[in-house]
C-alpha cells in the first residue's frame, strides 16, 4: 500500500510538473512542483536544474521532512527546504508549488502585496495576497531556502493558509499550495491572471483600491465553506 501510494504521488507531482509548462507558468527549468504522503512523511518534488521535457514520474525525488534524500535519487530541486517548512507548518496542505511567472512576480519584485480589486480574486483568495518582508543577510547566510521557507510561514501568523493558498515572497516571486499538487497549480495560474489583471486595472486606475468586504465576503463564501453553494451539489444515491 505504501509502494502504491508513491508511486501514484510520483505521477500526480510529474503532471503538476508538466502542467506548469503547459499553463505558461514556467520557462527552461523554472519553478517545481511537490506533494506530500503525510502518512510517511515523504515530499516528492522535481529534480534540480532538470528541463521539463526530460521529466517522467521515475526521476521525481523522494526527500523526508527531515530533508533526508532517499538513496540513489536525483539531487531534488533547489527550493525543496522551502517546500518542506510550508508542509511541516500548514498541517493539512497536500501540494506546493513555485514558479517565477511573469506579472505575479511582477509583483514579488515591487514588494507590493497583491490588492484584492475585484471579484474574480475573491473567488479564489479571501484578500489582498500577502508579500513578505525582503529576506535579510542573516537568513540568507544561514539557510537560505529553509529561512525562505521560515519567512513564508511567519508572514501567515494572522492569516489562514486555508483561505489564502498563495505568497508573494518579496524580490523572488510566488508560492502557492494546496490539498494536492494539482490544486496547488490550479492556484498558480489563478493567482497569475489576477496579477495581470491587476496590473493592468492599476495602469488604468492608480488610485483603485480594494474590494469592499460585503462584495469580497459574498463571492469567497459562495465558493467556500460550509454554506457554499457555487456548483452542483452532490445527490445521495437514492436521489439520483
Amino acid at each position: 500500500m505504501y509502494k502504491e501510494r508513491l508511486t501514484k504521488l510520483k505521477e500526480d507531482v510529474w503532471r503538476a510538473n508538466v502542467e506548469l509548462v503547459e499553463r505558461n507558468l514556467v520557462i527552461y527549468s523554472f519553478g517545481n512542483a511537490s506533494g506530500i504522503d503525510r502518512e510517511s512523511g515523504i515530499v516528492v518534488i522535481k529534480p534540480s536544474g532538470v528541463d521539463y521535457k526530460e521529466l517522467s514520474p521515475e526521476n521525481m525525488v523522494l526527500v523526508h521532512l527531515n530533508g533526508v534524500v532517499e538513496t540513489g535519487q536525483l539531487n531534488p530541486s533547489s527550493d525543496t527546504r522551502t517546500h518542506l517548512e510550508l508542509y511541516k507548518a500548514f498541517k493539512d496542505i497536500g501540494g506546493v508549488v513555485h514558479t517565477h511567472s511573469r506579472h505575479a512576480t511582477a509583483w514579488a519584485q515591487s514588494k507590493r502585496p497583491l490588492p484584492c480589486l475585484g471579484t474574480t480574486h475573491a473567488d479564489y483568495f479571501y484578500g489582498e495576497v500577502p508579500c513578505t518582508e525582503v529576506i535579510s543577510d542573516e537568513q540568507i547566510k544561514s539557510d537560505y531556502e529553509k529561512e525562505t521557507g521560515t519567512l513564508i510561514v511567519d508572514t501567515f501568523k494572522n492569516i489562514d493558509y486555508h483561505e489564502m493558498k498563495a505568497v508573494l515572497v518579496a524580490c523572488h516571486g510566488p508560492f502557492t499550495w494546496g490539498k494536492d499538487p494539482q490544486e496547488a497549480v490550479f492556484m498558480s495560474d489563478m493567482l497569475e491572471e489576477i496579477a495581470r489583471m491587476n496590473l493592468m486595472s492599476v495602469l488604468l486606475n492608480p488610485e483603485a483600491g480594494n474590494i469592499k468586504k460585503t462584495l469580497l465576503d459574498k463571492h469567497y463564501l459562495r465558493k467556500h465553506g460550509e454554506h457554499a453553494y457555487y456548483g452542483q451539489r452532490s445527490l445521495p444515491s437514492s436521489e439520483v
